[in-house]
C-alpha cells in the first residue's frame, strides 16, 4: 500500500559534451554534473532523471541550448579528483555536486569560482565549503541532506520497532566528516536508549561482510545504516547480510525500504535533485551561489516494509504504520 506516489523521475546515461543545435540567438549553456556512483545504478539513474527533468521544466534543453556532461566516478577517491578537476577545467557556467561531501569536497579543491549547487551535503559549514546557511559566500551553494540530530531518531525508531536490542551496529564511512558526525549524533543518543553504538566502517566489502558477521554472533542486535555515497554503493550486500543474519535495521532514505529494508526515514532525495535543478536555473541565469542561501530539506518520508518485519517475525506498532508515508506490503 503506498500512501504517496514516489517519483523515479527519468533514467540518464551519461551525456558528453557534443555538438549542439544552436537555436536561433541563444547561447548554449554548459552544465556538469559529478556523481559519487554508477550509470547504471537505478537510483542514481533516477536522481539524475529528476534533475533534468527539472531543467527542461526550466527551459534548459540538453541540445538545443545547453549541454550536459555527467561525470561517473564511484567513490573512488583518485577517480572522484580526476572527474572534479576535468570538470573544472572545462569551465562550465554551473556544476552540480551530486553526491554530498564526497564530490563538493573535491570539486571545491578543484575549484573555487565556477559556481556549484551541492546536494545531500549534511554539514556545508563545518566542512569549510559556505562562510553560513544564510551567506554561502562563496562559489557554493545548495541543500542539505538533514542535521546530525536526525541521526539520534533513526535509534529511536530502531528501539521503538525492536525495544530487546542492546547493541547496535552504525555502518558509516569514516572518511568523510559526514560518516563520522553521524555516528557521534548516534553515540550521544545511545546511552538514554539503553544501547551501545558499534561502529562498522565501510571501505570494502569484505570489511563489510567479516565486521557485520562478528557483530551478528552476539544477541540482541540491530543496525543503522547511515547516509552515505559508499552504503548505497554496497548496497546488495548490505541488505543480503542483514536479512541472513535476522538483524532489525533502521535506513536513511527510501530507496534501502524499496529494496527490502525494513524501514527508512530521511528527506526525499528525488525532491532535493528537482529543487537543486531551479538553483542552477537562477544561477544561469545571472545569480551568483554566494547569495543564494543554502537551504534545508523540506520534505521527509517514514517508509515501512511489512514484508521484511513479517521475515524478522517483527509485530511493528500500530502508530508507526499509521503514521508511515507509505507501506510495503
Amino acid at each position: 500500500m503506498r500512501r504517496r506516489q514516489f517519483l523515479g523521475g527519468l533514467g540518464s546515461a551519461a551525456i558528453a559534451w557534443a555538438p549542439a543545435a544552436r537555436a536561433q540567438g541563444e547561447r548554449i549553456r554548459t552544465i556538469g554534473l559529478l556523481v559519487a556512483g554508477t550509470a547504471d545504478d537505478p537510483e542514481y539513474k533516477a536522481r539524475t532523471g529528476a534533475f533534468l527533468q527539472a531543467l527542461e521544466q526550466s527551459g534548459w534543453i540538453d541540445g538545443r541550448n545547453a549541454r550536459i556532461d555527467i561525470r561517473w566516478a564511484t567513490t573512488n577517491a583518485d577517480a572522484l579528483r580526476k572527474h572534479a578537476a576535468e570538470l573544472a577545467a572545462l569551465a562550465p557556467d554551473v556544476i552540480l555536486s551530486a553526491t554530498g561531501t564526497t564530490t563538493t569536497a573535491p570539486l571545491l579543491e578543484a575549484t573555487r569560482t565556477v559556481p556549484t549547487v551541492f546536494v545531500l551535503l549534511i554539514d556545508p559549514v563545518g566542512g569549510g565549503f559556505v562562510a553560513s546557511l544564510a551567506r554561502p559566500g562563496g562559489n557554493a551553494t545548495g541543500f542539505l541532506m538533514f542535521e546530525y540530530g536526525l541521526s539520534g531518531k533513526w535509534l529511536e525508531l530502531l528501539k521503538q520497532i525492536a525495544p530487546d536490542v542492546t547493541r547496535v551496529a552504525v555502518l558509516r564511512d569514516s572518511t568523510i566528516a559526514s560518516g563520522i558526525g553521524q555516528f557521534g549524533a548516534i553515540q550521544s543518543a545511545a546511552p538514554s536508549l539503553g544501547v551501545e553504538a558499534v561502529p562498522i566502517n565501510l571501505r570494502d566489502a569484505a570489511e563489510i561482510e567479516r565486521d557485520i558477521t562478528a557483530f551478528a554472533r552476539l544477541p540482541n542486535g540491530g543496525m543503522v545504516v547511515t547516509a552515505a555515497p559508499r552504503t548505497l554503493l554496497h548496497r546488495d550486500l548490505i541488505l543480503a547480510l542483514v536479512a541472513k543474519h535476522r538483524l532489525p535495521a533502521v535506513y536513511s532514505s527510501r530507496p534501502w525500504a524499496a529494496s527490502g529494508g525494513l524501514i527508512s526515514y530521511g528527506p526525499d532525495i528525488i525532491d532535493q535533485f528537482r529543487r537543486a535543478a531551479g538553483y542552477v536555473d537562477r544561477v544561469l541565469k545571472g545569480e551568483k551561489p554566494a547569495d543564494l542561501p543554502v537551504q534545508a530539506p523540506t520534505k521527509f518520508e517514514l517508509v515501512v516494509n511489512l514484508r521484511t518485519a513479517k521475515a524478522l517475525s517483527l509485530e511493528l506498532p500500530t502508530s508507526l504504520i499509521a503514521s508511515a508515508d507509505e507501506v510495503i506490503e
